[in-house]
């Protein structure tokens, strides 16, 4: 992958890279396609498309938050790492846990970090129902999820590992508006609220992009996430 395309499709989105920062999109790059033809990492595989889809789509959040002031940040669901080691190469200071439940993406995932020369970043496999009731509990300022599931079910997941105060960031498509009725029950049992929501922030016509984003405002009771599989049989 070109340096040069690299620099100039995050300098449309307001982000200058340095040359080591491309470098290490580059690197991400062929990693992620030699690696997927052992493991199913992702179907988008032209370069543009990983480039626009993956890489600049992971940190157009960048566009409704500042990640200055983060200081640890959760990825629940992180597959191939999207959005957690984009928002790491660019956010260095930041400590970012990558969280996935196959063991095979958790693999790549940590050939990935080392493969960068990334610090203060870990992948961690296992389901999020059950980490959340560790240490990782409500130690997180910031929670993003790029994941496929539903608002609500995506709630229970990451809600619970924000501290008071903190942010989950929901990567959703434009219209989300169904999601965010179906939602409300379980945005207040698990003691969010709903601060924002930012549709349109596509980059071109052929990407789908908006956020939701809710706020942290007390702690969620001890009851949720619910033993794995409940959240997505019976979302709240």
């Amino acid at each position: 992958m070109n340096i040069n395309k690299i620099i100039e499709s995050f300098k449309v989105i307001g982000i200058n890279l340095s040359d080591q920062q491309a470098k290490q999109f580059s690197i991400y790059y062929s990693e992620l396609i030699l690696w997927n033809d052992k493991i199913n990492l992702t179907s988008i595989l032209e370069e543009d498309a990983v480039l626009s889809k993956h890489f600049v789509d992971s940190v157009l959040s960048t566009r409704v938050m500042n990640y200055k002031d983060v200081k640890k940040l959760i990825d629940v669901g992180s597959g191939a790492g999207f959005p957690g080691i984009p928002l790491k190469i660019i956010y260095p200071h930041i400590e970012v846990v990558l969280l996935d439940a196959l063991n095979k993406r958790v693999a790549f995932l940590n050939h990935i970090i080392k493969k960068l020369d990334l610090s203060n970043i870990y992948a961690i496999h296992g389901r999020a129902e059950d980490l959340a009731r560790t240490e990782l509990r409500e130690s997180f300022d910031l929670c993003v999820s790029r994941a496929v599931s539903q608002l609500n079910v995506l709630c229970e997941y990451c809600l619970p590992f924000i501290s008071n105060k903190g942010l989950f960031i929901s990567y959703k498509g434009n219209k989300t508006l169904e999601e965010l009725d179906q939602s409300k029950n379980a945005i207040l049992i698990l003691g969010g609220v709903l601060e924002r929501v930012v549709e349109d922030v596509s980059l071109d016509a052929n990407t789908d992009r908006g956020f939701v984003m809710i706020r942290k405002v007390f702690e969620t009771d001890m009851r949720y996430p619910r033993r794995s599989g409940k959240p997505l049989k019976k979302p709240l």
